[in-house]
């Protein structure tokens, strides 16, 4: 029994206008499941697939108060493709953001809402990831971080170190999955969080429970009137378990 990283899960104030920047940006096409829900993904793309992590906007009206603990990383080919993107956002209503980041070689940007991501130098690494290279989570310990979700997840364990620690789907496709060391301390509810879903004939029920004994926690949110279980790590980075698909 294990689960596996299916999507992104963003709160926007405006769900179909940001869905609408973040799908020219990626190229994907725009769906919605209900009123103030946009659900973003590759053209074709077949439910649930490693090769791409899906984004799930949903509409929310608490205002964006701290920098993001989740974000995304974008990838590029080469300094000319990174140049040119990095104007196309501009193009589509991004800004370029300070974080702290000093002299790097990638760019930190926020979307029209002011979602933190970065648009990254061309990395032999993010070769075939697709659009997103990866997904980041800044965390106080990357290696217990890994410890939690390499036992949460069937995806493969890359790098562990004292400041990072990285995985991917075990099919060696879509993303990565990135735990970065920060001083920050987590600061509310995560505006950007990750969803996971069993696999089909997985009981969700002995599936909380294996997440709950490996370190899951009860953030405190009342799921009554939703069909999956939201739940927090280790470091209390809220996320969803889906039901198997």
């Amino acid at each position: 029994m294990s689960t596996r990283l299916v999507q992104i899960n963003m709160k926007a104030h405006d769900d179909s206008a940001l869905g609408q920047f973040w799908a020219e940006v990626l190229g994907w096409g725009v769906d919605s499941e209900a009123p103030g829900v946009t659900n973003l993904e590759p053209v074709g793309f077949a439910y649930p697939d490693p090769s791409a992590l899906c984004i799930d906007l949903v509409s929310r009206p608490e205002p964006k108060a701290v920098k993001n603990r989740v974000h995304i990383d974008l990838a590029t080919t080469s300094a000319a493709h990174q140049a040119e993107l990095v104007a196309r956002l501009k193009g589509l209503g991004a800004t370029l953001a300070d974080v702290g980041q000093g002299d790097v070689p990638w760019t930190v940007m926020a979307d029209p809402e002011g979602n933190e991501f970065c648009v990254l130098e061309p990395r032999s690494v993010y070769r075939g990831t697709g659009p997103i290279a990866a997904v980041v989570v800044d965390c106080a310990d990357p290696r217990a971080m890994a410890r939690f979700w390499d036992e949460a997840m069937d995806w493969t364990l890359h790098e562990v170190t004292d400041d990072r620690a990285t995985m991917r789907s075990a099919q060696g496709v879509g993303p990565y999955l990135e735990f970065i060391r920060t001083p920050d301390a987590k600061n509310g509810w995560n505006r950007v969080h990750l969803d996971v879903c069993p696999y089909p004939g997985d009981d969700p029920a002995a599936e909380e429970a294996r997440l709950r004994a490996l370190g899951a926690t009860d953030p405190g949110f009342d799921g009554s009137s939703v069909s999956w279980t939201v739940l927090a790590d280790p470091e209390g980075n809220e996320f969803c378990l889906l039901s198997p698909r």
